[in-house]
């Protein structure tokens, strides 16, 4: 029989995507999701739904019964929230120790950990993974870097075999709920982007990043990162190029300088901190992305996993056309 898989996180972006490769290359899956009674994302899917919390070590316990591959999928994705150490880091810290000793308890054969090119950082030059980011200001890029670096503790002390993937940012389909990069590409969509920030993000399609997850589970190196990334950056102007390919008539906004974006940035938060609705900008945004291109080298996935990715312009243009199909359901 196909090997069973856990995918934690399985009803999110990425997990979800996974869980749909995993089944369509013959695998057994176990989708572990905090909220089972959630089934629209696992409509028409042959998989097991079980609880997972990776903070609850029991249901850990009951979801890895007899699993051969952990695909840890699950974590915390935003970069802001009022309180970021009990809603960002702690549990992603935390989350993956937990999860990481429960793999061990229940014999796993297989661990792929999934990190973030946040804990890579970015510079403007093509970074491998040998780069490692000090980046400790943003949450989120925070949660990662002591995320990972944790997961490779554990699975050293714990004997696991485990390699990392980080990806770049994921867009594409199969997002019951948007992502915060899901959210930016529909925020342009809307019209809702009134000035142009100097960002250069790299864009990565998940089904894509999904496929890279199943090879490094079949073919990675055990102690190893693998960055699955574009090798270029797109600029404000290549997204509005990608969405005038799908639905033309979106202008070029004027272009927001740093002292702007950072104002703009200090007002969403101090709302945020009102209001509890969560920022759109932070200021730890700006100061990480304003005027830094991310480059990547994914030779080393390209080499091992036979990592292709799609074009970054392919890439945003199927991502824009997904959003105009989400916009019409």
């Amino acid at each position: 029989m196909s090997k069973l898989c856990l995918v934690t996180g399985a009803n999110g972006h990425l997990g979800n995507t996974l869980v749909r490769a995993l089944l369509a290359e013959g695998y057994r899956v176990r989708a572990g999701v905090r909220d089972t009674s959630d089934t629209e994302p696992f409509a028409g899917l042959d998989c097991q739904r079980v609880y997972v919390e990776l903070l609850d070590e029991a249901a850990l316990d009951r979801a890895l019964d007899g699993v051969e591959v952990l695909f840890q999928v699950a974590a915390a994705f935003r970069h802001w929230s009022a309180d970021p150490e009990a809603d960002i880091i702690t549990p992603n810290v935390q989350g993956t120790r937990l999860v990481l000793q429960a793999a061990a308890r229940a014999g796993v054969e297989r661990v792929v950990y999934v990190s973030s090119v946040a804990a890579v950082g970015h510079d403007g030059s093509a970074l491998d993974e040998t780069s490692w980011n000090e980046e400790v200001e943003n949450p989120y890029y925070r949660s990662k870097i002591l995320s990972e670096r944790v997961a490779w503790e554990a699975a050293q002390a714990l004997g696991l075999w485990m390699v990392s993937v980080l990806p770049s940012a994921m867009v594409g389909p199969n997002a019951s709920r948007l992502t915060d990069t899901m959210g930016f590409l529909e925020s342009i969509r809307q019209r809702q982007v009134p000035l142009a920030p100097d960002f250069h993000f790299n864009f990565v399609d998940v089904r894509d990043v999904a496929q890279g997850l199943i090879r490094a589970a079949q073919s990675g190196r055990a102690g190893q990162r693998y960055i699955l990334a574009n090798e270029r950056s797109s600029s404000f102007a290549d997204l509005l190029r990608a969405i005038n390919a799908v639905s033309p008539g979106y202008r070029q906004p004027a272009r927001a300088p740093r002292w702007l974006l950072m104002c703009v940035a200090w007002l969403q938060e101090a709302q945020a901190g009102l209001g509890g609705r969560p920022a759109r900008l932070t200021r730890s945004q700006v100061r990480l992305f304003q005027g830094v291109r991310q480059e990547y080298d994914t030779g080393k996935a390209r080499r091992e996993l036979g990592f292709q990715p799609r074009p970054s312009d392919a890439v945003l243009r199927e991502a824009f056309a997904y959003l105009w199909r989400r916009a019409d359901q």
